[in-house]
């Protein structure tokens, strides 16, 4: 992984800082941070003479178990994967090779009367921490004087390792600490009071040893939270110390655990005690329709029937988020409400690829809030006993951490667990099923030395690089109307262009074209751009000016069913450059389901920020012509109006109503380039007091509704756009 040249120009070889044009410090790669600068400095004061000039090499790491299912039951695996802090953020949020398999933990099966016994469970915790001392001590010595490695650039370095962020779940987190269940990995709250923070003091190692030596076992699990019998496999390392290396999850911290376990399951317990069980469920089947209800958006995961499946993976949780807050508002009161809000906008901050001291304090705000308002589900009788849950919690430390290892979502366990995929489920397809481990074994390796040689290729010149053959189809469109976009690896200017190919079946001039789809001002729209287009320094509005005063467009329309808007999204799942491209939809007969129509942001005052300077337009149809030898390419959309100045004070999400004119209240259109289209925009109904009725089609509600809610959690470049 050292010696890959695929990395040369994303690798950083030693500690630095960097200062923004405010004069702020930024905190993104790993290289930038606090534990990085402190560990270098500690190995240079161990031998200063041995170890000057070397270079740091930290190893993160990570581990969590998955299941891949078979006709009767299932197989269990335990991977543990690891990769090379000195890689950017993009490297390992674009994974390209740099997250490897390592090791596939033992997991020891017994008879049933052995489950719980105590010397079992006490031999599965040490065989864990043997196996992690057995694999690392390749590189231990290393870890303690300089070795002489190539480097992705191909240079010789002498290069020292240490171990870097280790990613796990709670359970596991507990198991790798050696603490006791309910207690924190990283601090010494008390487990029932973990809220209690501000006068803990974080774990150590040397803390753990000092203890150890004045108490028995029994004080040690009950008044400290310390499991004597474990030995953590880093007692083994120098500058090692477990309670340090633990990194965030924001998978389980956050999506799965505070977020889905916690405040989703809480709001039907809420409503049980409010409105009794016969009533809660009515309108738990009435959140589900609202929910089934949402319009479609490009990559957004559907829920046809609301919440009510059983197996819930981590992009469900995700996808839930998105679409969870605008479904309960009028059913729980305004504190659930902004409980939600600020723990949204915590989690959607604190996934973000650069952080400022600005930021790190906008998430101390947002935390302080969100606990202020978790309040009523204590005072309402579903959390009578508080609130000490280690992974709520553990959101107290996520400034720090960030300080110490950069961008959360770069240190996360989403990182290892997207391996799972192409380390353990593809080759245990590939297997004959029949003790499939050293099959699965033998894939990987192969796997590994095939794209070696890929990279060895690439490095040559006689292959292309594999991560930028796509971008081509990326920039110029495609016609596949299925693809909903995705991660691009090529840096371009953030655009939306129109489909490569036009519509079939429609009328190729004006008029035609207008009583083809029944929108007769189509012809006066057009001409109207086409003046302002040509007389942009005009004190006339072409609304203003008689219709014989207007340009004639004569030339042949084309119609397309689709454009593609490419920008930059760092904190998305996006190219190794941090360029995403999503495809925006016009189409009259959607998959036979009827006409699909998006919805996009359009930018009207560049010099505003935020929201306030964009407006959200639906559009009716994507069409070009070409005036003068000049190709025109626009949209016929609808407006719709802000219903306030400012968002909606419990969701903090903005409020839209359709811009509707005149006596028959019609709705306003006009044509616009689509340079001003910033990218899509998800409307969600507010869905007001009335019970969706059954059943509701999804593809109605822009139609049926009257008022909506501009979604900012439909991904994290929105949620930016609008809190700047």
């Amino acid at each position: 992984m050292l010696d890959n040249p695929d990395y040369a120009s994303e690798f950083d070889y030693s500690p630095y800082i960097q200062i923004d044009e405010n004069g702020d410090r930024r905190w993104s790669d790993f290289y930038l941070l606090t534990f990085a600068w402190r560990h270098s400095d500690n190995i240079y004061q161990e031998n200063p003479q041995q170890n000057e000039g070397a270079m740091y090499c930290a190893i993160f790491s990570g581990s969590d178990k998955t299941v891949v299912s078979v006709g009767t039951g299932s197989m269990e695996y335990h991977p543990g994967t690891y990769r090379l802090e000195m890689f950017t953020i993009s490297v390992r949020r674009a994974q390209r090779g740099a997250v490897m398999p390592y090791i596939f933990f033992a997991i020891p099966k017994s008879e049933r009367r052995y489950n719980n016994d105590p010397e079992f469970r006490k031999f599965k915790r040490q065989l864990y921490h043997a196996s992690l001392a057995a694999v690392f001590s390749s590189v231990k010595a290393a870890m303690s004087k300089p070795v002489v490695r190539r480097c992705p650039d191909g240079h010789y370095r002498r290069v020292i390792f240490d171990f870097g962020p280790i990613s796990a779940d709670y359970p596991e987190q507990v198991l790798l600490a050696g603490t006791v269940q309910g207690w924190c990995a990283k601090c010494t709250a008390l487990p029932d009071d973990l809220d209690a923070c501000a006068s803990t003091l974080p774990r150590s190692q040397q803390y753990n040893e000092e203890l150890i030596s004045i108490f028995d076992g029994g004080t040690l699990w009950d008044e400290y939270g310390i499991d004597n019998d474990i030995v953590p496999f880093t007692n083994d390392f120098p500058r090692a110390d477990i309670h340090e290396l633990l990194s965030p999850d924001l998978l389980h911290q956050i999506i799965k655990g505070s977020f889905k376990d916690h405040l989703v399951t809480w709001v039907g317990q809420y409503l049980e005690l409010t409105h009794g069980k016969a009533e809660a469920n009515i309108i738990m089947d009435d959140i589900d329709r609202r929910i089934a209800a949402v319009p479609t958006f490009p990559g957004l995961r559907r829920f046809p029937d609301g919440r009510r499946f059983k197996q819930w993976t981590g992009d469900d949780s995700k996808a839930l988020m998105k679409v969870y807050l605008p479904a309960l508002r009028g059913y729980v009161p305004s504190e659930i409400l902004k409980t939600f809000s600020s723990f949204l906008d915590f989690c959607y901050l604190v996934r973000r690829a650069s952080f400022t001291p600005e930021t790190l304090d906008r998430l101390d705000e947002l935390l302080s809030k969100f606990h202020h308002y978790r309040e009523i589900f204590r005072t309402s009788g579903v959390r009578p006993k508080g609130f000490s849950l280690p992974r709520q919690h553990s959101l107290t430390h996520y400034r720090a951490l960030i300080q110490e290892f950069g961008a959360l979502y770069g240190v996360c366990s989403s990182i290892t667990e997207s391996r799972h995929i192409t380390a353990v489920k593809r080759p245990w397809r590939c297997s004959n099923r029949y003790n499939a481990l050293g099959q699965m074994l033998v894939t990987n390796q192969r796997l590994d030395k095939l794209a070696a040689l890929r990279t060895m290729f690439v490095d040559k010149g006689m292959l292309l690089p594999s991560h930028d053959t796509k971008t081509s189809v990326a920039i110029d469109g495609s016609d596949d109307e299925d693809d909903d976009g995705g991660a691009i690896d090529e840096v371009v200017t953030g655009s939306v262009v129109l489909a490569r190919r036009p519509a079939q079946g429609y009328e190729s001039d004006l008029s035609g074209l207008a009583d083809q789809l029944d929108q007769p001002d189509l012809p006066l729209l057009v001409r109207r751009y086409l003046f302002d287009q040509l007389h942009p320094e005009s004190p006339y509005g072409a609304e203003a000016l008689p219709v014989h005063a207007l340009p004639i467009v004569r030339g042949m329309i084309s119609v397309f069913h689709s454009a593609l808007a490419t920008f930059y999204a760092p904190s998305d799942k996006s190219g190794h450059r941090g360029m995403y491209r999503e495809r925006i939809r016009s189409n009259p007969n959607w998959h036979n389901t009827g006409p699909r129509r998006d919805c996009v942001l359009v930018v009207e005052d560049e010099n505003k920020v935020g929201f306030s300077g964009m407006s959200v337009v639906r559009v009716e149809l994507f069409f070009s012509f070409k005036y003068n030898d000049t190709s025109y390419p626009c949209a016929l959309v609808h407006w719709f109006n802000k219903a306030m100045r400012h968002p909606d004070p419990d969701t903090g999400l903005w409020i839209v109503k359709p811009d509707l004119r005149g006596r028959q209240e019609l709705p306003y259109l006009s044509v616009v380039h689509i340079d001003c289209i910033l990218r899509a925009a998800h409307l969600i109904p507010v869905f007001g007091r009335k019970p969706v009725p059954k059943p509701f089609l999804h593809t109605h509600s822009l139609d049926a509704f009257t008022a909506f809610f501009v979604n900012k959690y439909i991904d994290h470049h929105a949620h930016e756009l609008f809190t700047l």
